[in-house]
């Protein structure tokens, strides 16, 4: 028991070790392919260190929300995405980690971060926080039709018993798992603010939503919803990693050479992971705000054909 609590600790330590160094990553191949040296890899842990040692500034009319807001936005975004198995499968909480209660952590996340940015009443707190429910009101029912669909294939929604499946040779080629797929890559753009739903690296009033909603934030609070973005991205590209592309996975009670080829295989598809972000970033635009529904929407259509495919003929 205590080598699998350690093994679960080591994994819930690499997880928020690694999601500033994959933003690290994305920004500097993104740098790279507009020709420029770009910040270092290592230039999200020294903001995280800045940001840490700054003072927190309040605006008079805050509550207690906006202060315990980044707080709990970290934590669940932080449990979510060690639940997501990484490096091996049947950890010791795998029992928890359920595709349903990832997605209620994340929820329970953005409903928090959608109250904080209201709080202090602000125009841009206001535009942010409804923008981001206008696009979870469409992407949380698609990947509700993105767990139905892996659930009707590998026969439950728990992700080590998905993943187990997913590396047996009778799954095969899918339409289901195809649309699925897509429909997933959309939601994890939408869900972290990426191009085309959002541009992270900008602060322009007329198109900004997850920055509108931080603005007011500084110094250990800003740094705490930096690395729950952070902690998302990993968490999304884990999750792909883990469902769609799960070879190299080590298994249930696996000996430690099976575990550190496993954490090799991880750490290989964050960084492919990482660079296709940054190139697909760099070769499309920012859609504009009104066209995120049917951007969203899309995500939507696709998840819910995936489960009536499975329903009508279960080879696909």
């Amino acid at each position: 028991m205590m080598a699998d609590l350690a093994i679960q600790l080591v994994q819930m330590t690499l997880v928020l070790t690694l999601a500033p160094l994959l933003t690290g990553l994305v920004r500097k191949v993104k740098a790279r392919l507009q020709r420029r040296i770009g910040p270092p890899l290592l230039q999200p842990y020294r903001d995280l260190r800045r940001l840490l040692g700054k003072e927190v500034v309040l605006a008079e009319n805050a509550s207690w929300l906006f202060s315990t807001a980044p707080y709990a936005i970290f934590a669940c975004t932080w449990v979510a995405a060690a639940l997501v198995p990484t490096f091996a499968t049947g950890l010791m909480f795998s029992w928890s980690g359920d595709l349903i209660v990832i997605a209620a952590l994340l929820g329970t996340a953005r409903f928090i971060q959608a109250l904080a940015g209201m709080d202090i009443g602000t125009a841009f707190g206001g535009i942010g926080a409804s923008r981001e429910v206008m696009i979870a009101s469409l992407a949380e029912p698609a990947m509700i039709m993105i767990v139905f669909s892996v659930a009707l294939i590998a026969g439950s929604t728990q992700l080590s018993v998905v993943a187990e499946h997913m590396l047996t040779a009778h799954v095969g080629l899918r339409v289901s798992l195809a649309l699925a797929l897509v429909a997933l890559l959309i939601v994890a753009l939408a869900e972290n603010a990426r191009i085309p739903a959002d541009n992270p690296a900008t602060h322009l009033e007329l198109t900004m939503v997850h920055e509108a909603m931080v603005l007011e934030y500084s110094g250990r609070h800003l740094a705490m919803i930096e690395l729950g973005v952070a902690l998302k991205l990993l968490l999304y590209m884990s999750m792909i990693a883990c469902i769609f592309f799960p070879p190299g996975l080590a298994g249930s009670h696996a000996a430690m050479p099976a575990l550190v080829l496993g954490a090799a295989a991880w750490l290989a598809k964050l960084a492919v992971a990482g660079v296709a972000l940054a190139t697909f970033e760099m070769s499309i635009a920012k859609m504009r705000v009104f066209r995120l529904p049917n951007f969203v929407g899309g995500a939507l259509m696709l998840g819910l054909l995936g489960v009536l495919l499975l329903f009508v003929s279960r080879g696909m």
